[in-house]
């Protein structure tokens, strides 16, 4: 399994409820809860993620 690191927002508190994900490994975004780090992220493809962060960014998921 490869090493992710994971990484939140700098928006996010020190409260642990946020998204973390990892983006150091070329193939795939992992994903996952911070309230529950030792459980298997959620991987898409980086294309894939872009997009989600993009609609995000642009205000277009409603």
């Amino acid at each position: 399994m490869p090493d992710f690191q994971f990484r939140k927002s700098s928006y996010s508190d020190d409260k642990d409820e946020c998204v973390e994900i990892a983006t150091n490994i070329p193939t795939t975004i992992a994903i996952r809860d911070s309230k529950t780090p030792t459980s298997q992220p959620l991987h898409v493809h980086p294309s894939t993620w872009e997009t989600f962060r993009t609609a995000v960014t642009d205000d277009r998921l409603r």
